[in-house]
């Protein structure tokens, strides 16, 4: 005698493709119903070929996608159709449901899509499987709750993991192609073991039916597989949560004025900074004008840190900051730590040396506008007319004394900045510039980049370049420069700070297809893009004395590259002070007390002090 829970439920789901259940797992199911009942043969060649491919796929997973999107297609097709020949062996109660008259002919309308151009089109394949889980996901929760039975508990639960799954898709969409690309590889590979083993199996064993303990059993297993999967996503959720939470957020100071003034330079607005700065230092963000490279009046911010206590008129650095991301909340004056984290050189002893600092955000960073990354003219501009703007403060007593400092993309901001400002600024009294680890030879490091894409934090160059370029000069397209397949890690990747903790995504979203495809066109650098960035070395001429200094062993800028590029100046007889650092890295160049912060600093109170430059050309 067998009970109620001994009995197959009618509505539990079964081999049959007329007894699904509609849930995105059973849309992508297509291949095992149609090899449910292959001869042995078939199985076992099938699923040779199966791990062969699933194994490329994990290691290609931009090439998977195209594979993937014409496979769920096919897929969402068959189980949709499947779903309405269901729907007619149903009850009366089961037909008039909502979800179950208007699910199948989603998944059909779904497969079609995907089968047909957005495979193909991978930047929307993402959020189309995104709202897709989440389709599938209310579906089975509402199918669930409707019948009523236990059995289909399990399903209820893995809808709520779906639609989890589904929101989690929608905010990392470069995550999500990735991921959903490698585990199809993988679920490929494992699925052709699986038909090696049926294969085997069905010629060693004859088939049994299933009997009432066994079917107990599948029952359990279900739901010890629901919750794994529920609190899996309720994992990765709080993951999420986490990685999102470091974003900075803009405020109110940061908000375009309804007219910007017409000239360049002009301070707007000021206000204290409340963040945390170099002992005996007072701090201020500024929001000021200044032009882009087209010459048209912009907005930009920054931060000015003055000595407590100055009993006179102090002079000013005038610092370009390294990359720290180009969208606008990257900015760091709306950091805590703007003077503290950024690598400035020296900044520990500010106060002592009686010096005041301005640091830039670009236009684009903290303020509206399109970011000038590795853009000379925009960002050398943007630096002066900062120096220009916080001698407006009227709470402090700035000197004509200015020197420019930068560091990596910075130190080619300061190239420019040195460059232009004897025409642009000459009310401006520059001493001297200094570049530390300069940006100098913006297309060497992009066929530097481009040449090792696996290395850590090249998607991230790449993403920053091609964005802020592309958005910047009308002669370059965005869809022309990128592959399409990696056209929505690189948007994914300009929309975040090197700060916040979602850039792991980025550069494991990139390092994952590095061996795929390029994710610029191989022929990008041999036009205009290349041309472009050429243009964008600054070849001077400068009127005060230059200093450049970079660690031997910079991992981000080839040390030759610098060492070219001061040749090259050598040649043209500029005043150039080059120093190379045995050991030093990008990074461990600026740390206190570090030798180029020694000689920075040495060589910014020789200006000062009007002393002779010592060039060290060859």
């Amino acid at each position: 005698m067998t009970t109620d829970r001994d009995q197959p439920d009618r509505n539990e789901r079964s081999d049959d493709p007329a007894g699904r259940t509609g849930g995105w797992r059973d849309r992508i199911r297509a291949l095992p119903w149609l090899t449910a009942r292959a001869p042995s043969w078939v199985s076992a060649l099938l699923g040779v070929v199966l791990v062969l491919a699933g194994l490329l796929l994990v290691i290609r997973p931009l090439a998977a996608l195209h594979v993937l999107g014409l496979y769920i297609g096919v897929s969402c097709v068959v189980a949709g159709v499947a779903d309405l020949v269901r729907r007619r062996s149903e009850d009366a109660e089961a037909r008039r449901s909502l979800p179950d008259r208007l699910l199948p002919w989603f998944w059909i309308v779904v497969g079609v899509l995907l089968a047909a151009w957005l495979g193909r089109h991978v930047g929307v394949f993402g959020p189309v499987v995104a709202i897709a889980l989440i389709v599938s996901g209310v579906g089975s929760v509402l199918r669930g709750g409707r019948v009523r039975t236990w059995r289909l508990a399990p399903e209820a639960v893995l809808g709520i993991a779906e639609i989890v799954f589904g929101v989690l898709a929608l905010l990392w969409p470069d995550a999500t192609l990735i991921v959903i690309a490698v585990l199809f590889g993988g679920r490929t590979a494992i699925f052709g073991v699986t038909l090696l083993i049926r294969a085997v199996t069905t010629v060693l064993r004859p088939e049994r039916p299933a009997a009432a303990h066994e079917r107990r059993r599948s029952s359990a297993v279900r739901w010890v597989g629901a919750a794994c999967v529920l609190a899996l996503a309720v994992g990765a959720g709080w993951v999420s949560h986490t990685l999102r939470s470091g974003a900075p957020v803009l405020d109110p100071f940061y908000d375009t004025p309804d007219e910007l003034p017409d000239t360049a330079g002009e301070l707007i607005r000021w206000d204290e900074y409340s963040g945390n700065l170099p002992d005996g230092m007072t701090g201020y963000r500024i929001y000021y004008t200044t032009t882009n490279g087209w010459g048209d009046i912009v907005a930009s911010s920054g931060i000015l840190a003055v000595p407590e206590g100055a009993g006179g008129p102090v002079p000013l650095i005038t610092w370009a900051h390294g990359t720290v991301g180009i969208a606008r909340a990257c900015a760091p004056s709306i950091g805590p730590d703007a003077l503290v984290l950024g690598g400035e050189p020296g900044a520990d002893r500010l106060a002592e040396l009686g010096w005041a600092m301005v640091a830039t955000d670009y236009p684009g960073m903290g303020a509206e506008g399109a970011t000038p990354y590795l853009i000379g003219e925009a960002e050398g501009r943007a630096v002066l007319d900062a120096a220009r703007a916080a001698r407006q403060l009227t709470e402090v007593s700035l000197s004509e004394e200015t020197v420019i400092w930068g560091h990596s993309q910075g130190g080619h901001g300061a190239l420019w900045a040195g460059q232009l400002a004897a025409d642009y600024a000459p009310d401006l009294n520059v001493l001297g510039t200094a570049a530390l680890s300069p940006a100098s030879d913006p297309r060497a490091i992009a066929e530097t980049v481009l040449a090792h894409p696996d290395a850590a934090g090249a998607t991230l160059g790449i993403a920053f370049v091609v964005d802020s370029y592309t958005g910047y000069y009308p002669d370059l397209d965005f869809e022309d420069t990128v592959v399409p397949a990696g056209r929505t890690i690189v948007r994914e990747a300009a929309s975040r700070c090197t700060g916040e903790g979602g850039t792991l995504v980025t550069i494991l979203a990139g390092l994952s297809v590095a061996r795929d495809q390029p994710i610029i066109d191989p022929d990008a650098l041999a036009g205009t893009f290349g041309d472009r960035l050429t243009e964008n070395t600054a070849t001077g001429p400068w009127a005060a004395p230059l200093f450049i200094g970079q660690g031997e062993a910079d991992e981000v800028i080839p040390f030759h590259i610098n060492t070219a590029y001061v040749e090259q100046l050598c040649g043209m007889d500029v005043d150039v002070e080059f120093h190379g650092y045995p050991d030093g890295s990008h990074m461990s160049v600026l740390a206190p007390r570090a030798q180029l912060n020694e000689d920075v600093v040495r060589w910014t109170q020789d200006r000062l002090a009007g002393l002779a430059s010592e060039p060290n050309c060859p």
